[in-house]
């Protein structure tokens, strides 16, 4: 079981309240799959250049940012990808 904790910003809350209903029950079942691994760490992709976030996810065309504080994991942002480098 892991040891991480999800934790919400309020820009991530109120970019997912704007997502279609189906994104959102996707995006839960993938990010409670994610915590539920040993290392969820592993399936993410380290974010370079000078980017707003340590990590990201990708759920289907949706990526969610994120940084890892302790055995926090802070989600920033939740966005589609053409919209969530600009």
């Amino acid at each position: 079981m892991s040891s991480y904790t999800l934790l919400y910003k309020k820009p991530a809350v109120k970019s997912i309240q704007k997502l279609p209903p189906q994104v959102i029950k996707r995006l839960k079942v993938k990010l409670d799959w994610f915590i539920s691994q040993d290392d969820p760490i592993s399936f993410a992709e380290p974010l370079t250049k000078p980017a707003d976030a340590q990590y990201r996810f990708r759920v289907g065309a949706y990526r969610i940012l994120f940084d890892v504080e302790g055995n926090n994991i802070v989600i920033l942002l939740v966005q589609h990808r053409r919209d969530v480098y600009r």
